[in-house]
């Protein structure tokens, strides 16, 4: 891992700052923090062998307008978005701007972390993107076709029961196909089955 990596933090919450740099720090990595997007796109500019975590709700910009700017003016960075519940939506738009991973609230140490490692390896080699997408398709493949409407729907944002509503089956139906999607795919978590519905291109409209 290069040392002279630098993850900046942007939130509006000074906890929230204070408490992301202090983890960073003591794993052993380099932070700088931000109180808000339009301070971040100031330095953003002249930035090298950087990575980015940004809040996804803040006053001033909001996480997926930070992203489309740092992609307008080509600097886009490894980004980690961070989401409360309920906007998945906005955390999948948030990967089409350009995110390479979102992760909940309440989130674990270990969860950022492997985020954070996740960001960092893409700084050091470049993805096989081609290659990566002909693999998450032919598993896409392997969904029967009740299967790829539920996946269609979880990557959405929508809940199991909506889910179940629209595809008039029980949402204890929906929980089988959604384990048996999760499997096939082999996706350890909603941000994984998302990245991997979007580069196969696959996503819900």
């Amino acid at each position: 891992m290069p040392e002279d990596v630098v993850i900046h933090i942007v939130d509006d919450e000074e906890p929230v700052r204070k408490s992301l740099a202090f983890l960073l720090t003591m794993s052993g990595h380099a932070a700088r923090v931000h109180s808000s997007a339009t301070e971040f796109l100031k330095s953003a500019p002249g930035l090298r062998n950087a990575c980015l975590i940004t809040d996804l709700r803040m006053p001033d910009m909001s996480g997926v307008e930070l992203l489309r700017r740092l992609g307008q003016d080509g600097n886009m960075l490894p980004t980690i978005v961070i989401t409360g519940h309920g906007d998945v939506p906005m955390a999948v738009e948030a990967m089409k701007a350009g995110a390479l991973d979102f992760i909940e609230k309440p989130f674990s140490d270990d969860v950022l972390m492997d985020a954070v490692s996740r960001a960092i390896q893409q700084l050091e080699t470049r993805p096989q993107a081609d290659a990566d997408a002909g693999i998450v398709r032919e598993r896409v493949q392997q969904l029967s076709e009740r299967e790829q409407q539920v996946m269609h729907r979880i990557v959405a944002g929508l809940p199991n029961k909506t889910i179940a509503f629209e595809l008039d089956i029980s949402p204890r139906t929906v929980e089988v196909h959604r384990a048996n999607v999760m499997a096939k795919m082999q996706a350890r978590n909603l941000p994984e089955l998302v990245r991997m519905a979007l580069l196969a291109g696959d996503t819900a409209h």
